[in-house]
């Protein structure tokens, strides 16, 4: 999931991910982990087997000084666990809110400093018997991740390196057949030129373009596939994506169909007669193709448009109630 829409997704469910985060360092909060830092490692082993999108989680003081390592899940632990020990965290965003604040707080998207992956941070702040900040809980999560989770896409995501796969190994054989066709296309050329037969001057050259057509085809297709699935990232919970795949896809196929009917036409006024039913049964096809595309791609862009328009007014009512 890119930023961008990283940062659409946390606009449209903002609500959900801030009380999450909130119910989850609500949960977790406890004057213990001020005192020792076994218990973060055990709090936080606890949170990424149950939410696996928190990613970080330390204690600052009230001054703003950190008081702990960063304590982060299993597999960056190794790596990252002695850093963040005494680093004075007073112009944080998080620390400034907690200072101010009687409850959970939670920030908005940032650059984490940690994993260089937007995150966004929840904190709450502990006092002692004097009413003295004790100390500051924070909890970082891994924002695409709590999306993902939040959207049910966890399941789906573990598959998506052998649907790559799959997708690679269609687009090679796809750019194979367009490469088989493209070279059977160049001998057809050299032959005509250097073994001449005057009755193929007429036909042959169409034929020549039915592999150049086919090649153009295929290769547009696979084209097409390998930025779709392979090297794009396609949100599948968006109706553009798939609508944008379909339209590409589709528009593959009209050029090609377009392309074959004007032979057959062509071939057709050459004396070829046979191929007229043919020519104008597949320009039918190409133009019901091109009305049921605009058709398509038209009531697609209406429907996205009401959609984001009532994920606007619901963005703008939960920003007039607060």
């Amino acid at each position: 999931m890119n930023y961008i829409n990283v940062i659409e997704r946390y606009h449209e469910y903002k609500t959900a991910i801030h009380e999450l985060l909130a119910s989850v360092v609500t949960g977790i909060f406890d004057d213990k982990v001020f005192i020792d830092e076994k218990n973060l490692a055990a709090t936080i082993k606890w949170l990424t087997k149950n939410y696996p999108f928190v990613e970080l989680i330390f204690t600052l003081d009230g001054n703003g000084v950190q008081t702990s390592n960063n304590i982060l899940p299993g597999h960056f632990k190794e790596k990252n666990s002695s850093k963040g020990l005494g680093v004075d965290r007073r112009h944080r965003p998080y620390y400034i809110k907690a200072l101010e604040s009687e409850t959970v707080i939670v920030t908005e998207p940032y650059l984490s400093s940690s994993s260089h992956h937007l995150c966004v941070s929840s904190a709450v702040r502990c006092l002692d018997h004097d009413g003295k900040v004790k100390g500051i809980l924070v909890v970082d999560i891994d924002l695409a991740h709590a999306i993902e989770f939040l959207m049910g896409d966890r399941k789906r995501k573990k598959f998506n390196p052998m649907f790559v796969s799959v997708y690679s190994f269609i687009v090679i054989g796809l750019f194979v057949v367009a490469g088989i066709l493209l070279f059977s296309a160049t001998y057809e050329i050299f032959t005509l030129f250097n073994q001449p037969v005057e009755a193929d001057f007429h036909l042959k050259p169409f034929g020549i373009i039915i592999f150049l057509t086919l090649a153009l085809a295929i290769f547009d297709l696979g084209k097409t596939i390998l930025e779709e699935e392979v090297l794009m990232h396609k949100d599948i919970f968006r109706h553009s994506s798939t609508r944008r795949t379909i339209t590409r896809f589709i528009a593959a196929i009209l050029i090609a169909v377009s392309i074959e009917a004007l032979l057959l036409m062509f071939k057709s006024v050459l004396g070829s007669e046979q191929y007229l039913n043919s020519a104008i049964g597949m320009m039918i096809a190409a133009v019901s193709l091109l009305v049921g595309l605009g058709i398509y791609v038209f009531l697609g862009a209406k429907a996205e448009e009401i959609l984001t328009r009532s994920n606007l007014n619901k963005i703008k009512r939960q920003t007039a109630i607060k």
